[in-house]
């Protein structure tokens, strides 16, 4: 995992609960706003190992969830970006294998989630819904972010948005 810190401010009133934005995949972009406002991002690989069952990476995601929700000491609500293409089928039951424990996850645990489709996220960061993935990567650097790749820069877009959009509430 890889993980980057942020000390700035939060851009809504309601900085009590904690907001976790993931772009979701293989390679697994995160940012979060903690009830501090502080924004810490990073990114999460959870390919599964050689001698490993393809369900293994789910578990992996469960268990990483959880130990994000207990470091933040609870989660308000998540984002994610809902993608409603895929280039490959691989990618697209990938996804929906992380989609399906992800929502799962946050009715277990009573935590609001919602999707924010890929066009919305990259015209709330570039100004075009159809950026390159370096566009968004440029317009989260110049919020002051350094994204490592286009994973966490997709993940600091959504989350991002959910603050200007919505103060962070669902």
């Amino acid at each position: 995992m890889t993980a980057s810190l942020q000390s700035l401010p939060s851009h809504s009133a309601d900085a009590g609960s904690s907001l976790l934005a993931l772009d979701l995949g293989s390679t697994t972009g995160w940012a979060m706003r903690l009830s501090d406002g502080t924004i810490v991002s990073g990114t999460m690989a959870f390919r599964p190992g050689r001698y490993e069952g393809g369900g293994m990476r789910f578990l992996r995601f469960r268990s990483w969830l959880d130990h994000l929700r207990d470091g933040a000491k609870g989660i308000g609500t998540v984002y994610f970006e809902e993608v409603r293409r895929h280039a490959g089928t691989d990618a697209a039951h990938i996804y929906g294998g992380f989609l399906a424990h992800l929502s799962a996850w946050c009715e277990f645990n009573h935590i609001p989630y919602q999707g924010v489709p890929v066009g919305a996220i990259k015209r709330h960061a570039t100004g075009k819904g159809n950026a390159s993935k370096d566009a968004v990567i440029v317009a989260m650097r110049g919020r002051g972010f350094n994204p490592e790749d286009d994973n966490e820069a997709d993940a600091l877009a959504i989350l991002s948005w959910a603050i200007d959009t919505h103060g962070g509430v669902r």
